[in-house]
């Protein structure tokens, strides 16, 4: 079992067993297996640039070769941003309580979830269960396991439980006055406003 989620709100901690809810969980799903001419099932496998090394499944995970064939193992390897500086390790947050706080409607707005979890109290003071009954969003910091980048949380309940969206905050581009586009027709586009059936 995973450690749980920990958040401290109002003075009160809570905490969560989670689980993640993903498209073969909700639809179910189907898997293609190939199979050897015994009937066993086959296993993916890349030979390098070269064709000297078959690289199986997980061993990419272990390391990589530079371009002067150096092992490189990916316990050193670092995290580098934009302009090329090292950045600092981020350690996993779960067991360790994050401090949340009510979170501004504009910020669920301007936010891509990328895993959504479902949330089973294992412990919920009676401060945080209201808070989440009358509507109000919790946020805080999020990591699943230690990398060079916490991920933001949103936890929200509503009529089928609790659950915690993860992701990151995004920036939408806005065009301004300034900045008009060219409102010319483009060559052959019809200049009624019907659909045209033959881009289908």
């Amino acid at each position: 079992m995973a450690r749980p989620i920990v958040i401290a709100y109002d003075g009160q901690q809570a905490q969560f067993d989670h689980r993640k809810i993903d498209r073969s969980k909700l639809y179910g799903q189907r898997k293609r297996i190939p199979l050897d001419p015994e009937g066993a099932p086959c296993q993916r496998a890349e030979l390098t640039g070269d064709g000297a090394v078959l690289i199986r499944p997980g061993m990419t995970a272990q390391g990589y070769f530079d371009e002067q064939n150096r092992w490189i193992a990916s316990r050193v390897l670092v995290g580098l941003d934009a302009e090329g500086k090292v950045l600092p390790r981020v350690e996993s947050t779960l067991g360790a309580a994050q401090q949340a706080r009510a979170a501004k409607p504009e910020e669920l707005l301007d936010f891509r979830p990328s895993s959504v979890y479902q949330l089973e109290p294992v412990e919920l003071p009676d401060a945080i269960a209201k808070a989440l009954e009358s509507g109000t969003v919790l946020a805080f910091d999020f990591n699943y396991r230690g990398d060079f980048h916490a991920e933001r949380a949103f936890l929200l309940g509503n009529e089928e439980g609790l659950f915690a969206l993860v992701g990151n905050p995004v920036e939408p581009a806005w065009l301004g006055l300034e900045q008009a586009i060219d409102g010319s027709l483009a060559e052959g586009e019809p200049e009624d406003g019907e659909l045209d059936f033959e881009m289908f």
